[in-house]
C-alpha cells in the first residue's frame, strides 16, 4: 500500500511540477540580515535598518509559522532570528508579525539535545554554519554542530512537525518551553499520551501595556517513541519526574531517551488560542495520516499553487529571486486566527468562544503598512481571503464596538496613526469582493464621525485618535499633543492621513448612495490642504489660530510628522495629486519641486509613507521619470542578498511593493479601483486571475534593461493612458509593451491620460 502511495505522490507531483518551479526561487533568508540598501543607511534608524523577517516555515496566512530561534524573548522590537547570529537555541511556533517592531506572543520553542541536559536557551543552544542551513517556504534544514543532529521543520496551518535525526548514540532531549518574558506559562508531561502540552499567555502592548490580552497560546507536543525519563525546570534548577510547572520565570520540560546512531525522533506540534484540547484536535485534523514527507510535499505544493499564480519570465534569474521572495513575504500575514472547526476567542479580551462558521477569522492587521499594496495584492490574487478579512475587521468591530484601526494579537491597539481599516475595507468594496451591509456602514461612520465616550475607551485604542481637533480645525493642531495614543503629536501625518481615509469612506458613501455623508467626506478628504506651506512647497504643522509653526526644516525628521521629514510627507495626497500639484504651481512646479525631492536624496523607501512617491509623474506628464525611478528603486533597494530589504517589511508591505513594481502597475489609490503603470521588469508575466482568466503582460527586452514604455496595447489596441482599471484587468487579456532603453516622453504625456484625482472630477 505504501509504494501505491508513493507511486501516486510521485505521479501527482510530477505532473504538476509547474506549481513547484516558482517556490524554489524563493530565498526566505532574504532581509534577515541588517540592510544594506542605500536608504536604509542613510535614513534607517536602529530597528528600522533590518528588515525584521524571519525565515518563515508556514502555509499562507497560517495560524502558527515555524522559525529558528536565536533571540529567546518576546520583546518589543527584537525577532526571533538574525542572520548575524550564531547560535540556534531552538525552533519556535511564532505569532512574530514578519517584517515588524512589534512583539512575538503567545510563542513556544522546541530545541533537541544530545549529551548532558541543558534547559535554559541561552545555555543549551547550538553553533550552526549558514553552509549546513537551508531554508525554504515548505521546510528549514540545519545541523546543530554542538549536538551532531540534523534538524528538519515542515508546516501546517496550525501545526509544526520536526524530524531530528540523532547522529550520535547515546543520552538525548528534547526541551519544550513557552517563552514568558512575564514569568507565567504552564507546562504538563502527560507520559502515557508521549506528549508535552503548555500555554503562553498574552500580553498587551502599545494600549494597555503589560496587560493580559484575555487569550493564551496553547500547544501540544506528540512524539513519535516512548520517552525513558522526563521532568520540569525553571532557571537551572531541574525537577526529574515532576509533570508539571506553572507562572514562574524560565520554566520548560523535557524529555530524555537513548538515541541510537542516526536514530529519527519525529515531533508534531498542534497549537491554538483557544485551548489544549483544541491544539490537540487540530493537530489530528491536519496531520492524520500523513507523515513528515507528505506534509512538505503538501505544502511545497501551497505555496506552488499560489507562487505560480504570477509567472513571470526573463533572463535576469535574480530578478526572479526577488520577485518569488517578495510574493512569499506578501502573503504571510494577516493570520488566521480561528482554529481548524472555526472556533476562536471574541475580540479584545472577550471570554466567549465563538465560530467562524466557513470562512478563516484573520488577525494581525498592520494596517499602517498593508492597506497600501499588501492588501490590494491579496485582493488581486487571492479576492476570497482578502473578502474573509475584511469580513473579520467587521466581526471585531461588532465585538468590541469599534471598527479596530490596528488590530493585533486579538487586540484594540492604535499602533500607528490613521484609519486604514476603513481604506482597506472600501478598496475590497470598490473591487466588488465585499458586501456592506447597514450595520457594518455605521461602524465605518462611526471611526469618522465619533470619538468613545469615555477616556478609558479611548486610551484602549478605540476610535480615531485627535478626532476632535481635526474635526474643528480641519487638521490637528499642534496644541494637542494626543498624550493618550502610543505615537503622541505627529499633528500633520494625522492630518494628511485622515483626509485619505475620509476620501476612502466617500467612496463607499458615494457607491451605497449616501450623498449626504460622501459629500462631507470629500470635503474632508482635502484637509491636506489645510497643512500645506506655499512658501516651503511643503507641508508644516500649525498651531490652532492658523499660524505655521516658525522653527522649520522639511529635510530633518520632526515631531510632527510620522518616522520622517516633512518633505517625505508632502506627497502623501494619494487622492487627490492634480489638488496637490495645484499647491506647487501646476505641472511645471509640481515635476520641479519632485526632481528637487529625489535629487536631495530625500526618498526613503525603507518606510511606507513614500511608497507611492516614484508613481506620481503619472500624474503630472512625465510617465516616463516614473518608469526611470521605479526602476532605479527596483535594482537599489532590493538584492539577493540576506540583507536585501530597505527596511522593516512591515507584514511584507515592502516587499508588495515590488511584486507590483515588477509586474508594472502599481495601487496608488486604495479605494479607486485603478492602477498606476510603472512598466513591467519581465519579458512575460502570466496572472491567472480567477474564473479560468488569463492576464497576459507582454514587455520584451524588459529583463534586460529596456525599462521605458515606447507604446501600448491592450489586446491589440492603442492606448496612452498611465493607468489600469482593475475591472479591465480581472476580464483578461494581452497587454503589449514596446520596450526600449531610452524614455519616449510623448507616450502618456497628455493631462487626459492621468490617473485618478478628487480634483479632475
Amino acid at each position: 500500500m505504501k509504494l501505491i502511495k508513493w507511486s501516486f505522490l510521485s505521479l501527482l507531483f510530477t505532473g504538476c511540477t509547474v506549481l513547484v518551479k516558482e517556490v524554489n526561487y524563493v530565498n526566505p533568508l532574504i532581509g534577515t540580515a541588517p540592510s544594506t540598501t542605500i536608504s536604509s543607511l542613510k535614513h534607517g534608524d536602529g530597528t528600522e535598518n533590518n528588515a525584521q523577517v524571519v525565515p518563515y516555515v508556514t502555509v499562507p496566512f497560517g495560524m502558527t509559522n515555524w522559525t529558528p530561534q536565536t533571540k529567546d524573548t518576546e520583546i518589543k522590537c527584537l525577532a526571533p532570528y538574525y542572520y548575524v547570529d550564531t547560535v540556534i537555541q531552538g525552533f519556535r511556533g511564532s505569532h512574530w508579525l514578519s517584517g515588524s517592531c512589534v512583539q512575538d506572543y503567545g510563542s513556544m520553542t522546541i530545541m533537541p539535545i544530545s549529551g548532558s541536559l541543558k534547559c535554559l536557551p541561552t545555555v543549551r543552544g547550538s553553533k550552526f554554519s549558514h553552509d549546513k542551513e537551508k531554508a525554504t517556504p515548505y521546510s528549514y534544514q540545519v545541523h546543530l554542530d554542538d549536538y551532531s543532529i540534523n534538524a528538519e521543520m515542515t508546516a501546517t496551518k496550525r501545526s509544526g512537525l520536526f524530524k531530528f535525526t540523532f547522529e550520535k548514540a547515546g543520552e538525548a532531549h528534547i526541551v519544550v518551553n513557552p517563552n514568558s518574558d512575564e514569568g507565567q506559562g504552564f507546562v504538563k508531561i502527560i507520559p502515557e499520551n508521549n506528549e508535552i502540552v503548555g500555554y503562553n499567555p498574552v500580553h498587551r502592548i502599545y494600549q494597555g501595556i503589560g496587560e493580559e490580552a484575555g487569550f493564551k497560546g496553547y500547544f501540544v507536543v506528540q512524539f513519535s517513541r516512548k520517552f525513558k525519563d522526563f521532568g520540569v525546570y525553571q532557571d537551572n534548577k531541574i525537577l526529574k519526574g515532576t509533570t508539571q510547572i506553572s507562572d514562574l520565570k524560565n520554566l520548560g520540560g523535557f524529555i530524555s531517551f537513548e538515541a541510537s546512531k542516526n536514530e529519527i525522533l519525529y515531533a508534531t506540534v498542534g497549537t491554538s488560542f483557544t485551548s489544549i484540547e483544541q491544539a490537540r484536535k487540530n493537530l489530528e485534523a491536519e496531520t492524520k495520516g500523513l507523515d513528515f514527507e507528505e506534509v512538505q510535499d503538501d505544502l511545497k505544493n501551497t505555496w506552488g499553487k499560489l507562487l505560480s499564480k504570477v509567472k513571470v519570465e526573463g533572463s535576469n534569474e535574480d530578478d526572479k529571486i526577488k520577485f518569488y521572495t517578495a510574493m512569499y513575504h506578501s502573503f504571510l500575514q494577516p493570520r488566521t486566527f480561528n482554529d481548524a472547526d472555526g472556533s476562536y476567542v471574541s475580540f479584545a479580551g472577550g471570554k466567549k468562544i465563538l465560530n467562524s462558521g466557513d470562512k478563516d477569522y484573520y488577525d494581525d492587521f498592520s494596517m499602517w503598512d498593508i492597506y497600501r499594496a499588501g492588501l490590494p495584492l491579496v485582493s488581486l490574487l487571492e479576492p476570497k481571503a482578502s473578502a474573509d478579512m475584511m469580513n473579520s475587521l467587521f466581526l471585531k468591530a461588532e465585538q468590541g464596538g469599534w471598527l479596530p484601526i490596528f488590530p493585533c494579537w486579538n487586540s484594540y491597539t492604535s499602533a500607528m496613526i490613521g484609519d486604514h481599516a476603513v481604506a482597506a475595507i472600501a478598496d475590497a468594496y470598490s473591487k466588488n469582493l465585499i458586501e456592506i451591509n447597514e450595520k457594518q456602514y455605521g461602524y465605518l461612520l462611526k471611526n469618522a464621525f465619533e470619538s468613545p465616550k469615555t477616556i478609558e475607551e479611548y486610551k484602549q485604542g478605540k476610535g480615531r485618535r485627535a478626532l476632535e481637533s481635526y474635526l474643528k480645525y480641519g487638521y490637528v493642531p499642534l496644541e494637542d499633543g494626543v498624550e493618550d495614543s502610543f505615537h503622541k503629536k505627529e499633528q500633520v501625518s494625522r492630518t494628511m492621513e485622515y483626509a485619505f481615509d475620509d476620501f476612502a469612506l466617500s467612496q463607499i458613501a458615494t457607491k451605497r448612495g449616501d450623498l449626504k455623508n460622501a459629500e462631507i467626506l470629500k470635503k474632508r478628504a482635502l484637509n491636506y490642504q489645510n497643512v500645506f506651506s506655499t512658501s516651503d512647497l511643503a507641508v508644516r504643522a500649525k498651531y490652532a489660530d492658523g499660524s505655521f509653526i516658525k522653527e522649520y526644516d522639511k529635510f530633518s525628521k520632526q515631531s510632527f510628522i510620522t518616522e520622517g521629514t516633512p518633505y517625505q510627507y508632502t506627497w502623501y495626497a494619494p487622492q487627490d495629486i492634480a489638488g496637490l500639484m495645484k499647491l506647487m504651481g501646476g505641472k511645471d512646479g509640481f515635476n520641479d519641486n519632485l526632481d528637487h525631492f529625489f535629487a536631495s536624496g530625500q526618498y526613503w523607501h525603507g518606510n511606507e509613507p513614500g511608497h507611492q512617491i516614484p508613481f506620481l509623474y503619472n500624474f503630472s506628464g512625465q510617465p516616463w521619470k516614473t518608469q526611470q525611478k521605479v526602476s532605479e528603486i527596483m535594482k537599489t533597494e532590493y538584492s539577493v542578498a540576506v540583507g536585501g530589504l530597505s527596511g522593516n517589511d512591515d507584514a511584507g508591505q515592502m516587499s508588495a511593493w515590488y511584486v507590483f513594481a515588477a509586474m508594472g502597475f502599481y495601487p496608488v489609490c486604495p479605494s479607486v479601483p485603478e492602477y498606476v503603470i510603472s512598466a513591467p521588469h519581465f519579458d512575460k508575466i502570466t496572472l491567472h486571475i480567477g474564473k479560468g482568466k488569463t492576464l497576459i503582460i507582454n514587455a520584451k527586452g524588459a529583463s534586460s534593461g529596456n525599462n521605458f514604455i515606447q507604446n501600448l496595447k491592450i489586446n491589440g489596441t492603442g492606448y496612452d493612458k498611465t493607468y489600469l482599471s482593475h475591472f479591465d484587468m480581472m476580464d483578461g487579456g494581452i497587454l503589449d509593451f514596446k520596450m526600449d532603453k531610452q524614455p519616449n516622453k510623448s507616450w502618456g504625456a497628455s493631462s487626459t491620460n492621468s490617473p485618478f484625482s478628487l480634483s479632475k472630477q
